[in-house]
């Protein structure tokens, strides 16, 4: 059997999303080095659509070096690369080129930012939209041209969370989108792809299916966090990540990766005020009884943080999952805090394996441990629900189908 695989998402602690602007290729491959030292396999980064792409039918020369550069750096440190398209949604910020965005389309719960601006407005229907599934093209197929038949790529990403971009109106637009993309990355890059879903996907029905829309990928992949779930029994809930990747598997039926999983950790000093993080346009819990050195986040101290993760992978591998990838690599620079998306979502400073003065955190240790201990994957169990039944009974219906996933 192959072995369970374990790696991190990558963003540099010194520029966040702003990577690519100020790209840094000295960081990049110190922390590739490092990532590569600790036993970890994959790194998944995320490619800005906004700065990739400047105009509808034009991708940007120095953008796609820069690239090169990075896939270049994860490979001389003899990791695998998943690079996401698209991006897109990232950390509660919808970074957009202004060419994509509709006029007749608000922004919604999720502030958009293109070129460093705010903008009113969300995308337009990139699903179905012909100028936008050609931009689309033209972006997959130029990089996949890059890179074709790089011994690094492991497989592409068509978006983070992308959902959370724009709702497709039927799940059969999102199967198509999803076709047309991933046949056009096999045909440029002779790799295949997967697609970011996550825990609202299957809270409420957004139109997506992952039977449909997973059907031309090798893998289905799927994020999810204790403090964001609203059927969480609290942030230590070790049963939330399992529960999802169940699901996935059951509904897509492929082998699934959990892409992103992981908790912010309170600031020294601080405890957490809540047990879970309210997402942009939710009300904040009340302050009343807090203790005076609460954080401004539902969060975990590092050695919580520590055996959270160790309980969840255990879980995820004897659930039959084919590995699992830490969200973050790093808590960002400070100076960062003032910008999207930390301006207005601290909790985003601090979800890494590694502290922002570049010091190794107890979750970052316990995942070079397990890294050690080589674990083979699973065979993958049998399905925990029907796809059709579960989506009609939703959302009301996943609190009493998470009830008996846990009994």
């Amino acid at each position: 059997m192959p072995d369970f695989q374990l790696g991190v998402n990558y963003w540099p602690r010194s520029s966040a999303m702003y990577m690519w602007q100020r790209f840094d290729l000295g960081e990049i491959r110190e922390d590739m080095a490092r990532i590569a030292s600790l036993g970890l396999q994959a790194v998944r980064f995320f490619v800005m659509w906004d700065a990739f792409a400047p105009e509808p039918g034009r991708m940007d020369s120095e953008m796609l070096l820069r690239f090169e550069r990075m896939m270049e750096a994860i490979g001389d440190a003899g990791l695998r690369a998943i690079p996401t398209l698209f991006t897109g949604h990232m950390s509660g910020v919808n970074w957009l080129p202004a060419w994509s965005l509709d006029p007749a389309t608000p922004h919604g719960r999720f502030r958009t930012v293109s070129s460093g601006k705010e903008m009113p407005f969300g995308i337009g229907d990139f699903y179905t939209d012909e100028p936008l599934l050609q931009a689309q093209m033209l972006f997959a197929r130029r990089l996949g041209e890059r890179v074709r038949n790089h011994p690094a790529l492991k497989i592409w990403d068509l978006g983070n969370e992308f959902s959370n971009l724009r709702e497709p109106k039927t799940p059969q637009d999102a199967a198509s989108w999803s076709r047309m993309l991933t046949d056009a990355l096999l045909e440029s890059s002779n790799v295949g792809a997967t697609a970011g879903t996550h825990g609202e996907d299957v809270e409420r029905d957004r139109h997506i299916r992952p039977s449909s829309l997973d059907a031309p990928f090798e893998i289905s992949t799927m994020h999810g966090y204790s403090v964001y779930a609203v059927f969480s029994r609290g942030r230590m809930d070790t049963d939330v990540v399992p529960y999802y990747a169940r699901l996935m598997q059951a509904f897509s039926g492929k082998p699934l990766l959990f892409s992103e999983f992981g908790n912010p950790t309170c600031p020294p000093g601080k405890v957490t005020p809540y047990d879970r993080q309210p997402l942009p346009g939710e009300p904040q819990p009340s302050s009343a009884n807090r203790p005076a050195n609460a954080a401004t986040y539902a969060c975990l101290q590092e050695d919580e943080m520590a055996s959270y993760c160790e309980a969840v992978l255990r879980k995820l591998h004897a659930g039959g999952c084919i590995g699992a990838l830490w969200w973050c690599w790093a808590d960002y620079d400070p100076q960062l805090a003032s910008q999207p998306p930390f301006d207005r979502a601290e909790h985003e400073l601090h979800f890494g394996m590694i502290r922002a003065d570049g010091t190794l955190k107890p979750v970052g240790e316990t995942l070079s441990r397990i890294a050690g201990e080589r674990w083979s994957v699973q065979q993958m169990p049998p399905p925990i629900a029907n796809e059709r039944a579960f989506y009609e009974g939703l959302p009301h219906s996943i609190y009493a189908d998470y009830d008996r996933y846990r009994s």
